[in-house]
């Protein structure tokens, strides 16, 4: 059966932050986010929201030049840590994206893999594939493609 693909716009930056902060609250410990689309399409605004709607702690800035950052949670955070993947420089290496350990990762933490579709979708077949574009007038929109457990579970659109 093929995922039941849904479609968010989102006018603004902010709008783009506020979507994350929602599925923030929703996502759980073991989640595996596919973030994909050209520059500047909001996929690191997206995890911003996604980590302020998880409550972790440290600045969430683009991990392309350390591939990974960890965001612990806050003490009064939903207690899940955030691991924020940029597979951009893996350049669709596997053996690459192996040492970087995700499957460990996904036991007690959501992780958020930027530029993840056709790289990491082996790491957990339950995955929320996320397609961002920006149009010609800024505005972008998001297509949330479940695929496993996610096509049963409630997306915040």
């Amino acid at each position: 059966m093929a995922p039941s693909v849904k479609t968010v716009e989102l006018p603004l930056v902010e709008d783009t932050e506020e979507f994350g902060r929602k599925l923030g609250e929703v996502v759980r410990a073991g989640d595996l986010l596919l973030l994909a689309g050209p520059l500047g399409a909001g996929k690191t605004a997206l995890v911003r929201g996604l980590a302020r709607g998880l409550g972790v702690q440290g600045r969430v800035s683009s991990p392309t030049f350390v591939v990974a950052r960890v965001h612990e949670p806050a003490e009064d955070g939903r207690g899940v840590r955030l691991v924020h993947v940029d597979a951009y420089r893996l350049g669709g290496h596997l053996d690459e994206l192996d040492d970087l350990d995700l499957d460990t990762d996904l036991v007690d933490a959501v992780v958020a893999v930027e530029w993840g579709e056709g790289v990491a979708e082996r790491l957990n077949e339950d995955h929320l594939l996320i397609r961002l574009e920006r149009g010609i007038d800024d505005v972008r929109t998001a297509q949330l493609i479940p695929q496993g457990d996610w096509s049963s579970r409630p997306l915040p659109v």
